[in-house]
């Protein structure tokens, strides 16, 4: 697990947990949760990365995701989209069925609320319970161990995943009921998408303009335009490099889940609509797989 910042973990008692999808964020979450001594259990769907996970870290695996659930206090999840939300979560082999009374069940994909709500309210059924827990950091924070995890769902709940989670996260918050913390992502996801657009104008107009933008950019990121994405991606915007990082797939995903709330809640999102165009383009473009960043290259 590449990782450019040591992490140092925090003193708890090691908890018997598992982790469902071993995806370039959930790999090293769950490799971080083994590094900090405890009792892990992976499922992925390709159990070809589920091997390869194992044959890196301390811990088991299962051939479906209720297996990997039995017994377990803790239950992490990290995958795609609603969808494979449920897959992995509902049915005769789904977690929800192997999990004991009263264990939680944290997921960190991101996904609607509208889902979280729904999962929430079946494990208060089954006498489980639920956080929805979206992460903010990309894949190097997955790495670093440095993710900021914003949560909804119940305080004890939330009490009980907290001390474990922090083995990947660098803040875990609870910011409301079911759904909070779904929310909160989609707030991120906003202000990001707007960010990015501007600084690949200011960057593009610089060019044009015949400045050195390196330059440019290491005076203007001491001042009122600094921001986390001038500093990690404005130099590689710049050079043309758009080979890592979070994809514009995800955030295309991601942008639809945001346009999809505003229409039930009122909010009105314009920046956000055009922005989620322009990377329509990036992604007939060729671009699917690129770094978010890569939205500079519709204005070359």
């Amino acid at each position: 697990m590449a990782s450019t910042n040591p992490k140092t973990y925090e003193s708890t008692s090691p908890r018997k947990v598992a982790f469902l999808g071993l995806g370039v964020m959930g790999f090293p979450m769950a490799g971080h949760l083994a590094l900090a001594g405890h009792d892990v259990v992976v499922f992925n769907r390709s159990a070809a990365k589920a091997k390869a996970w194992n044959s890196e870290f301390k811990g088991g695996s299962a051939a479906t995701p209720r297996e990997a659930a039995a017994g377990r206090e803790l239950v992490f999840c990290c995958v795609g989209n609603d969808d494979d939300l449920r897959s992995v979560v509902l049915g005769p082999d789904g977690a929800f069925a192997g999990m004991k009374p009263g264990s939680v069940f944290i997921d960190h994909t991101t996904a609607s609320a509208d889902v979280a709500r729904e999962l929430y309210a079946e494990a208060k059924k089954r006498g489980l319970q639920f956080v929805d827990a979206p992460v903010s950091g990309g894949q190097a924070g997955a790495q670093n161990g440095l993710l900021t995890v914003m949560c909804g769902g119940d305080a004890a709940a939330f009490e009980a995943a907290k001390p474990v989670a922090m083995a990947f996260a660098r803040a875990f918050t609870l910011l409301g009921p079911a759904g909070a913390g779904q929310l909160a992502k989609m707030v991120n996801q906003i202000a990001i998408a707007g960010l990015v657009q501007g600084l690949s104008e200011a960057i593009s107009f610089g060019q044009k303009a015949g400045l050195d933008m390196l330059q440019v950019l290491e005076v203007i990121g001491k001042g009122a335009a600094q921001s986390w994405q001038m500093d990690n991606r404005g130099k590689t915007m710049i050079e043309g490099k758009f080979d890592y990082g979070f994809a514009v797939d995800w955030m295309r995903k991601d942008l639809g889940l945001c346009l999809d709330e505003a229409k039930r809640n009122g909010a009105r999102l314009p920046v956000t609509a055009l922005v989620d165009q322009f990377y329509a383009d990036v992604q007939v473009a060729g671009g699917k797989r690129w770094d978010t960043s890569s939205l500079i290259t519709r204005l070359k």
